[in-house]
């Protein structure tokens, strides 16, 4: 007879003997249950992700200095949104199962209620889940302020180079004609610089307001509809009958399963009517945030309602950073007119201010 591998039995385990109570056979809706409709066939669930090594991981030691530190910290939080997701999907998975256990228990009350438990199980995944594409928002944010912070850096390098020009000619050749030149440029360089650096706290300042709002909204959106679902848990868990039995009494069928399916309804329409209500407003006077948690357009009609009678969507062009301002017939450099092509547009607000400052320090070294 040849040998069968274990357990060194050919006898098929029989199923576990049906306890006092029918098992009700009904057709279930999608959203009152979890069970799927071919019930034999159970997907594994998908292997965790792990962090490999790549050459993309090589990208933080190559970014500006100006911008590393954000750049890791962004790259941290890839790591928690993808914490949040893979919690989701098991959360889901042990819903359903929780309801494939139930079902093969043999008691009519455990089959209803561990499948309705497993509704609010599966939904508790779904918010894990809204709340990992939450962060994802919160996560671009920042990565706005890493790109400005990435433009401003080739502006700081370059003022700083010609610095150490300037002090070397000094100390080989301070007779050279190209010091007064260095000069002049470094006062140039110096306007451009200076435009940057305050471009790039009123973007870092709005934008990390803007940015942990989102999160801090996302949390509470996430707790409170959380307890929507742990409150209606509890309800749930009180149409369970745990009276001990004897010894041959017959259990008495389930008999609530109406009001376990109303739970389940009052529970979707709790969530449906959620609305954000928090005492602790944010506040913004940046420009007009679209697509964000923070809506600037209040904060904007309050300060220049008496002068225009409604709010751009777009913000205005001496509130965007150079960087990332498209090159308009306004803000452009025109190379033509035979100053140097600059690294970003400058506005004509900007560049008069850099104009003035490059007047007043050419007086200064003419006087010295």
């Amino acid at each position: 007879m040849p040998l069968l591998p274990p357990p060194y039995s050919a006898r098929k385990q029989s199923p576990p003997p049906a306890r006092s109570g029918t098992v009700k056979s009904s057709p279930r809706s999608r959203s009152l249950s979890v069970r799927k409709k071919n019930e034999n066939s159970t997907a594994a669930p998908p292997p965790p992700k792990k962090h490999r090594f790549t050459l993309a991981s090589l990208r933080g030691n190559y970014q500006p200095e100006l911008s590393r530190r954000l750049f890791r910290l962004i790259k941290s939080e890839n790591y928690v949104i993808n914490s949040y997701e893979t919690a989701g999907h098991e959360q889901k998975s042990v819903a359903n199962q929780l309801s494939e256990w139930g079902e093969h228990t043999g008691d009519d009350a455990v089959n209803e209620l561990s499948d309705k438990l497993g509704v609010l199980l599966s939904e508790l995944g779904n918010q894990e889940e809204a709340f990992a594409q939450n962060l994802e928002e919160y996560r671009s944010i920042l990565k706005q302020i890493r790109n400005c912070e990435s433009s401003v850096q080739p502006s700081r390098d370059h003022k700083s180079k010609i610095n150490e020009e300037i002090a070397k000619l000094r100390y080989k050749d301070p007779s050279s004609t190209r010091i007064t030149t260095l000069e002049q440029e470094l006062v140039r360089a110096e306007a451009e610089n200076l435009v940057a650096e305050a471009q790039l706290t009123n973007v870092t300042r709005s934008k990390l307001k803007e940015a942990f709002a989102q999160q801090f909204v996302a949390v509470i959106e996430r707790a409170d509809k959380q307890t929507i679902l742990a409150r209606n848990g509890l309800r749930m868990l009180n149409l369970l009958d745990d009276t001990p039995v004897v010894p041959g009494e017959t259990i008495p069928p389930f008999e609530q399963e109406k009001e376990a399916n109303q739970i389940l309804l009052d529970a979707e329409e709790e969530l449906k009517d959620w609305s954000l209500n928090i005492e602790e407003e944010v506040t913004t006077n940046a420009h007009v945030v679209t697509g964000g948690v923070i809506d600037g357009i209040g904060a904007a009609a309050s300060s220049i309602g008496s002068v225009a009678g409604s709010v751009s969507a777009a913000p205005p062009e001496h509130l965007v950073h150079p960087a990332i301002r498209h090159v308009s017939g306004s803000s452009s450099v025109a190379s033509s007119s035979g100053e140097r092509e600059l690294p970003y547009p400058l506005s004509q607000s900007e560049r008069s201010v850099g104009k003035s400052i490059m007047r007043r320090q050419e007086s200064m070294l003419a006087m010295a």
